[in-house]
């Protein structure tokens, strides 16, 4: 049966493939440490689950208004407001089911075939594969190493030109753990002030940053009406599998994207929202636990990879990512993190999986116990020196 031909622009993701062969290694006996999936290994705070509990005995099982309800939509403004220092009416929030459609529903209003996206390379491989799949020309800014892996702000202006629509920012960022401070955020909002275009600043990691308070975009004069402010409660309250993500839109664009929402999804959860609101309205204690637990496996995973001879490791900032450089080794990146799975167990991605500057660099997640990583970090000690290029 013949595809539509918009499926070959579409791509997926690389952890997904590498979860399924560590699934085969594990079925046959093998012992495998998971450092590939970025996904918070901590349980839902019980005071949400608990709200989600009480909305379904309260019967909010049925549709919704389908940009969200009321109450959780003025809860994300609030919130955006305290940790942001973003003052957006609750009118101007969408809830959408995890944050992914966000970035969809957005590239699928403004950008269609002859537009132009920025995003970061390496980056979230969604950008580019959804930008492909709207028609539009992904245009990647690449983030180097000397530059402690953030955009430039001079790289970003001598980008845009009068086809660019969108230009994707991601801070705290997967899979480098580089945080954009707020000179760089200034140098980009110059770079598109008076031209023709939206910024979409995806900030899900925005609660994982550690030495330096986190900045956003949308907080500068002028930039929250053209500024798409992402943000989900998958990684800040462990909350991956109930898949809620909020967004606040500039006005005129809060109307098209609903009816995306409305004709894909129809609407959110209704009781998952109501456990948002929980989530969001606090007690906000386990965050910060879970904040000062991921600092101290930073700590640990980036003294053992710099210990392994030939590897090398930045500091992450913010996220839950280790990006080491492994150029020395002679192979691409995808054959190291392979090797790494076959003869060490450690589960690991291809910095390539995540763009082509990604080239020479593994990403760890380091959502795993302090036991497990150190495990990984011998294994892998132990391994790499028989690794050969092939």
């Amino acid at each position: 049966m013949k595809l539509a031909g918009r499926m070959s622009r579409l791509g997926t993701e690389s952890a997904f493939e590498v979860l399924d062969r560590a699934a085969v290694l594990e079925g046959e006996g093998r012992k495998i440490i998971h450092l590939e999936i970025g996904e918070p290994d901590f349980d839902t705070p019980a005071h949400i689950v608990e709200a989600a509990e009480r909305a379904l005995a309260d019967g909010h099982t049925g549709y919704c208004a389908a940009p969200g309800i009321p109450e959780l939509r003025e809860a994300a403004a609030a919130f955006l407001s305290r940790t942001r220092g973003v003052d957006v009416p609750a009118h101007r929030m969408v809830i959408t089911p995890g944050a992914k459609p966000i970035l969809f529903y957005t590239l699928m209003t403004l950008c269609e075939r002859g537009d132009e996206v920025l995003y970061p390379d390496p980056g979230f491989p969604m950008y580019e594969s959804l930008t492909r799949f709207a028609g539009a020309t992904p245009v990647p800014v690449p983030l180097r190493e000397e530059n402690a892996f953030r955009m430039d702000p001079d790289e970003v202006a001598s980008l845009i030109t009068d086809r660019t629509r969108l230009v994707i920012l991601n801070s705290p960022h997967n899979p480098c753990g580089s945080a954009m401070t707020l000179e760089d955020l200034a140098g980009v909002a110059a770079a598109v002030r008076g031209r023709d275009c939206y910024v979409l600043s995806d900030e899900v990691y925005w609660a994982m940053r550690y030495e330096d308070q986190h900045a956003s975009i949308a907080a500068l004069d002028g930039m929250a009406d053209r500024t798409i402010l992402l943000d989900g409660c998958s990684k800040s309250f462990a909350m991956t599998g109930w898949r809620l993500g909020f967004a606040a839109y500039p006005r005129e664009l809060v109307e098209p994207v609903t009816r995306l929402l409305i004709n894909s999804v129809s609407c959110t959860a209704n009781f998952t929202q109501h456990a948002a609101v929980a989530a969001l309205t606090g007690p906000f204690q386990p965050v910060e636990e879970m904040r000062a637990e991921f600092a101290r496996r930073r700590d640990v995973i980036v003294e053992g990879l710099n210990r392994i001879a030939r590897v090398s490791c930045r500091t992450p900032a913010g996220a839950f990512y280790a990006f080491p450089n492994v150029t020395s080794f002679g192979g691409s990146s995808e054959q190291v993190a392979r090797y790494l799975l076959e003869e060490a167990g450690v589960a690991c991605l291809w910095g390539t999986a995540f763009g082509p500057a990604g080239e020479g660099y593994l990403r760890l997640s380091y959502a795993n116990s302090v036991e497990n990583i150190r495990d990984a970090l011998e294994a892998m000690e132990a391994a790499l020196p028989g690794f050969e290029a092939g």
